[in-house]
């Protein structure tokens, strides 16, 4: 398959928020490439400056500014926290919903701007590293003509296709020596703690740091079978538990909670803080908290008495935090894979990989719904032994 225009340049972005071991995936892309001479490109803070492009602006895209040309000093990031290329949450393909919406030159500047910009330096090809926010944008691109390869990335595990995604067990890690620090605490006070943990769409996350952290009760979206959560209910159900550990004289423990439960909150009461690029953030409601508030509300009510109930939100340290091996391992495969799916020229499709990470090529017509182009998502399957796992080990008498 030709580049894009007849180019011969890969581009490589990473866009979205970042994840343990995103140096480890940008590193062994660009080493693949660079070993067999094919140049490569990094394009600083994901599509932030390709989509805002100007063809008659020579200043709009400077090499060592917005972008550089990759070489062998790439070799030393691989353990190194952050993202060495930046990252941004910029988003093209906002206002694509339908194939048609691509030919709207209203609804596709920022993708021709992104195109324009390849095409000034020299780029036939796009690999990137993101969440489905970007593999969406991917998509575009790749309708409109540009041979892309995905990597999938965040560490809230809810990709499809890939079993674990890259930075999401080193996330987890992170999160479990926090929620075992709040357990400490909790046990030394008599009180319990909400722990708020990352997870916009699924309980991977929350689920697995609540089981390695030793948490009393774990809940997530997969939790609230209702279209909408009724707070005054779940915090009873808190309630019972606390009540339950307190009649066996264990007067402490932690409540972990995926931050994505305040999507099933009422509509007047969903986040509406909006980062510069329109994205919802989910944090900013602070979903844990209101259940705290609630949960201390009907344990007054209820028994009569006050309890220390303390909220705490688990969120950036975790994205940043040190790879751990099997992160750093995953990573570099996938970088690899990016490559090997270029040299088989299997573009337009996402690397994942299956047992004893061997690569596996999974085409966006698998990932995206042809007619509304949305992403599919994994949730935690209610039911599933890892579910049960979380069930089984609420440690509701016992620790």
């Amino acid at each position: 398959m030709k580049g894009y225009k007849g180019n011969k340049k890969v581009a490589l972005l990473f866009s979205g928020g970042p994840a343990p071991s995103s140096n480890a995936v940008i590193s062994s892309v660009a080493l693949n490439f660079i070993n067999e001479k094919v140049p490569i490109i990094g394009f600083f803070y994901g599509f932030e400056f390709l989509e805002n492009y100007d063809i008659n602006n020579r200043y709009s895209l400077l090499e060592n500014i917005h972008y550089e040309v990759l070489d062998f000093n790439i070799s030393r990031i691989r353990n190194r926290r952050g993202v060495y290329l930046k990252t941004s949450r910029s988003n093209p393909g906002k206002k694509i919903s339908k194939k048609e919406d691509l030919k709207d030159p209203e609804k596709n500047k920022k993708l021709k701007n992104i195109l324009a910009g390849f095409n000034s330096i020299g780029i036939g090809y796009l690999i990137t590293i993101g969440g489905d926010d970007t593999l969406k944008t991917a998509n575009y691109l790749s309708l409109m003509g540009l041979p892309v390869i995905h990597i999938p990335k965040t560490i809230d595990n809810d990709y499809f296709g890939i079993p674990w995604t890259f930075g999401y067990w080193s996330a987890v890690q992170s999160s479990k020596e926090v929620l075992l620090n709040l357990k400490a605490d909790a046990q030394s006070t008599n009180s319990f703690f909400i722990a708020e943990l990352m997870g916009r769409k699924a309980g991977w996350i929350t689920y697995a740091s609540g089981i390695a952290g030793e948490s009393v009760m774990m809940i997530s979206s997969e939790d609230i079978t209702d279209p909408e959560i009724d707070i005054v209910k779940l915090a009873n159900e808190v309630v019972d538990m606390i009540l339950l550990r307190e009649k066996n004289n264990k007067y402490y423990g932690v409540v972990a909670v995926a931050e994505g439960l305040a999507d099933k909150l009422p509509e007047k009461s969903k986040p509406t803080q909006k980062d510069k690029h329109g994205n919802i953030i989910y944090g900013s409601i602070g979903v844990g908290g209101i259940l705290r508030d609630k949960t201390i509300e009907v344990y007054k009510k209820r028994t009569g008495r006050s309890k220390k109930i303390t909220y705490k939100q688990i969120g950036y340290e975790t994205r940043n935090a040190l790879p751990i091996s099997f992160d750093v391992v995953l990573g570099s495969m996938l970088g690899y894979g990016a490559f090997k799916l270029y040299k088989q020229e299997n573009f337009n499709s996402m690397v994942s990989v299956s047992d004893n990470f061997s690569i596996i090529e999974v085409p966006f017509s698998k990932l995206i719904d042809n007619k509304t182009l949305l992403t599919k998502l994994r949730k935690v399957p209610k039911g599933s032994d890892f579910y049960e796992l979380k069930e089984a080990l609420s440690f509701k008498l016992i620790d």
